[in-house]
């Protein structure tokens, strides 16, 4: 027998593990817990920074790379496709190879109305398997990359036991900033975080599933947040919505469920031209309609949604309900179909369904 694989075998399971079961023991990428001292938190009125508030924040306890994507093959045909990076750290400091405290997680799902494709990648930091660089930018966890120019052209590739794609991303809009320019409030305790977007992104690119290639093309939406605690202890989870309407305008909207039955919301409108509207809790609403029994859970998958100062009054339904997120920290994550006053695609995610 040569030890060296079984040795690099042990020792991978082992790794996957440990991270596994550090990320879990923080809750969603460590939201609701308590900030360690020396971790930095967010500030309103700050100014950012770019290139580099596109590459990692390492004085931060948490932050990610969320991209999502609405896609459509010849035959009209709906997709969706997720593609994220996120940083935990164990401490507030860099570090350098197995001493670094940066912990690596990445999610890739594609989702049909009949399928949900999804895989996860764990990584430790330090030792160059999985990291982000400003400028030129690159994001990458083993062979998966998020690569490119974010005022003009992005790549983005990943693969699965049973899935693949690769993509192009085209700038057609500008760069977003939620809340009060880019502090998004999340509780009514002030728990905040850093949060921009991109949400004016074509797509086209090639889908590599069981039954073979299928060009696609569409929409994507690319979020960027970080911070260390920006959950209060009450809060249970959320349910955010990207919605992406027919007339060119967009919204994101979500509600941060707490252990009282109410709910923290806020949501930001945006024009065509890239003009913004950012509304404080409670204007915007998210009402569930129906659930669905989902691997033993069960998930809202129908909802309706509004914000009555845009006379928004929709319907929000899941293009599949089982596009559950079987990883090391649950969630679910699909497209969505939107119908009534407005009608589109869009994307939702609901966490903390356990």
């Amino acid at each position: 027998m040569n030890a060296k694989p079984f040795l690099a075998s042990v020792f991978s399971v082992l790794l996957t593990f440990w991270i596994a079961s550090t990320v879990a023991a923080q809750g969603f990428a460590g939201l609701g817990t308590q900030a360690d001292e020396g971790f930095a938190v967010p500030e309103r009125g700050y100014v950012f920074d770019f290139p580099t508030d596109h590459g990692p924040h390492p004085d931060f306890r948490i932050e990610w790379w969320y991209l999502t994507a609405n896609l459509k093959d010849a035959n009209g045909t709906d997709y969706g496709l997720q593609w994220t990076l996120f940083r935990s750290a164990l401490a507030p400091e860099e570090g350098a190879g197995w001493s670094a405290p940066q912990l690596w997680m990445g999610h890739a799902a594609v989702t049909t109305p009949e399928r949900h494709f999804v895989t996860e990648r764990l990584a430790r930091g330090g030792i160059g398997q999985a990291g982000v660089t400003a400028d030129p930018f690159s994001a990458w966890i083993d062979d998966w990359e998020l690569t490119g120019d974010w005022a003009d052209t992005l790549s983005m590739t990943a693969s699965g036991p049973d899935f693949a794609y690769d993509m192009i991303l085209k700038q057609t809009g500008p760069q977003i900033f939620h809340g009060d320019s880019g502090y998004s409030v999340k509780s009514a305790g002030g728990q905040a975080s850093y949060y921009y977007s991109y949400p004016f992104l074509e797509v086209t690119g090639t889908l590599t599933l069981p039954t073979g290639d299928v060009p696609v093309t569409g929409q994507a939406w690319l979020d960027r947040e970080w911070s260390s605690q920006p959950l209060s202890d009450d809060q249970t989870g959320w349910d955010w919505f990207s919605l992406s309407f027919d007339d060119g305008t967009k919204m994101m909207g979500f509600l941060l469920r707490q252990t009282d039955g109410n709910a923290y919301t806020s949501a930001t409108w945006i024009t065509p031209d890239g003009a913004t509207i950012a509304y404080p809790d409670g204007a915007f609403q998210a009402e569930v309609l129906e659930t669905s029994d989902v691997d033993g859970r069960t998930v809202p998958t129908r909802w309706q949604v509004t914000l009555a100062d845009k006379n928004v009054d929709v319907t929000v339904t899941a293009i599949n309900p089982d596009a559950w997120m079987a990883t090391s920290v649950p969630y679910w994550e699909g497209p969505i179909t939107i119908e009534g006053s407005h009608n589109g695609r869009g994307y939702l995610e609901m966490t903390g369904y356990e």
